[in-house]
Formats: C-alpha cells, sequence, structure tokens
C-alpha cells in the first residue's frame, strides 16, 4: 500500500469517525429536547395534583396525571429508541446486565452471559461495501485489496 493510499484510507476514516460524531449529536440533541419535555410533564403533574389539593378532591386530579404518565412513558420509549440508534451507530449493544459492549462480543465480560450476534445490517449504517470473496471481511467500495488477507477486490465486476 502506498502512502497515498495509507493517507486516502486515514483521511476515509476520519471521515466517517465525524460523520458517527455529528450523528449522534444530533440524536443526544433529540434525547435532550426529550428529557425537558418529560421536566415539563412532571411540572404538568404537580400543578394538577396542587389544584386537586386545593380544591381538597384528590380525585380531580386523576384524569389529567393518567394522561401526564402516559406521556413520559411515550417520551421514555422514544429516548430508549433514540439510544438504540447511538449503540448502532457506534456498533454496540446492550448485555441483559446493562453493559454496553462492542456489537461482536459473543460474551459479557461483566457477568459472563452469552451474547447473541447481531445481524449485519447494511442499511442501518447506509455505507455500501465490498466483501472480500476469500475471508468474508468487508472492505471499503473503493479498496483495491482486502484489508485482512490482501486478495485483490473487484468493485462492480471490474478488476483493479
Amino acid at each position: 500500500m502506498s502512502f497515498f493510499d495509507k493517507v486516502k484510507q486515514g483521511a476515509s476514516e476520519a471521515a466517517k469517525k465525524a460523520q458517527q460524531t455529528v450523528e449522534i449529536t444530533k440524536l443526544k440533541a433529540q434525547i435532550s429536547g426529550k428529557e425537558k419535555e418529560i421536566d415539563k410533564v412532571y411540572t404538568a403533574i404537580g400543578a394538577a395534583v396542587f389544584r386537586a389539593h386545593q380544591a381538597h378532591d384528590m380525585s380531580l386530579a386523576e384524569q389529567e396525571v393518567t394522561t401526564c404518565c402516559t406521556q413520559v412513558d411515550e417520551l421514555h420509549d422514544e429516548i430508549g429508541q433514540l439510544e438504540e440508534r447511538i449503540k448502532m451507530i457506534r456498533f454496540e449493544k446492550t448485555c441483559t446486565c446493562g453493559k454496553v459492549v462492542p456489537l461482536d462480543a459473543r460474551f459479557c465480560p461483566d457477568c459472563g452471559a452469552g451474547l447473541a450476534e447481531e445481524p449485519k445490517n447494511e442499511t442501518t449504517v447506509g455505507e455500501i461495501v465490498v466483501i472480500c470473496s476469500q475471508c468474508k471481511t468487508e472492505n471499503e467500495l473503493n479498496a483495491k485489496f482486502c484489508l485482512t488477507c490482501g486478495t485483490g477486490l473487484s468493485a462492480s465486476g471490474a478488476g483493479f
């Protein structure tokens, strides 16, 4: 691999990392917005309970509190989905014990539980790759040779 190929590969990896960072930052901003919405709903719950207390009839707050609690549940679900998207971008998953581990881990380093292998989903990452016919390693689209075994690659049927 020539010096320029190494520089190009390094630049490509840096661009990928920058894109991941931007995506993760956007998702974290969405999570922060959802958390602020939860705080507003908590305030609404408190206000409803206080109004019912002032009226000396706590049953007056029941309907509003139930509706607010449903909103909080939905917001927590949305936050969970955003956190899962962040894990996919980082190539991570969560063990049943709560430990975050790399996506390709077979066992949890904390509790030793076996981890199901995640199916690879090229469309989730949104990247086109070339699979080596010898060792099945994913390589960048413009790669001429496999990163793992050095076998020559061909993109779109054209040999290099």
